[in-house]
């Protein structure tokens, strides 16, 4: 990356674009000057300068959900840029994976999707578990009357963790009784109540499969 390249506006600043590196989705948008695109090429975390506040921001510093930068491009002119980083836990102040999660009236009747599942991995698996993440995060941000996964968010902790407790009790039963389809059923319940847990502390599936990932090497 050519940084003498980057075109700034008027005001010295560049529009950033920060984006999943593994999910595709996009993150957040914010505006980097001179100072910040040099210090996020440096230190490999995104930096970032505040217009209200008139100062330089490191993403992360303060609540730990730190933006690894993996690539970084610019555009045709010159005068974006795009970020791809690994996200830890949650990249927007409000407690949502993206900043983009709230729907246009157009668009209402659609669940807010944070990930593609048909461009995340390459096993339909993954899709289906994203694809869930999804609808639970949806009913996160946008409550929906009569939902178990908002009566979940609503009672807290305590209520998600004692269902997974309930589920996995249920799991080694239906395995003790070698019945493949009350394991399968039971096993769902389990993994449902896992991702319910996952977007309760703001982590996403795609950390989790890079923990895995890692356990494999």
């Amino acid at each position: 990356m050519n940084i003498d390249t980057i075109k700034y506006d008027a005001n010295g600043l560049v529009p950033a674009i920060i984006q999943d590196e593994v999910t595709g989705t996009v993150l957040m948008l914010a505006y980097m000057n001179a100072e910040a695109l040099n210090k996020t090429l440096e230190s490999g975390v995104t930096w970032f300068y505040s217009r209200s506040r008139r100062a330089l921001w490191q993403k992360g510093e303060t609540s730990g959900h730190v933006q690894t930068v993996k690539e970084m491009y610019y555009d045709c002119d010159a005068d974006t840029i795009l970020v791809k980083v690994s996200q830890t836990g949650a990249a927007c102040h409000e407690g949502t994976f993206s900043c983009f999660s709230r729907r246009l009236d157009a668009v209402a009747g659609q669940a807010a999707k944070l990930f593609d599942p048909d461009k995340v991995y390459k096993e339909p698996l993954a899709g289906v578990l994203y694809e869930l993440y999804n609808v639970i995060n949806d009913r996160k941000v946008n409550p929906k009357e009569g939902s178990y996964t908002n009566y979940l968010f609503e009672k807290g902790q305590d209520k998600i963790l004692k269902k997974v407790g309930e589920e996995a009790a249920e799991t080694i039963i239906a395995s003790k009784n070698n019945d493949k389809a009350e394991i399968l059923y039971e096993m769902a319940d389990l993994w449902y109540h896992c991702l319910v847990l996952l977007a309760n502390h703001n982590i996403t599936p795609s950390e989790l499969f890079e923990e895995l990932k890692k356990r494999r090497k």
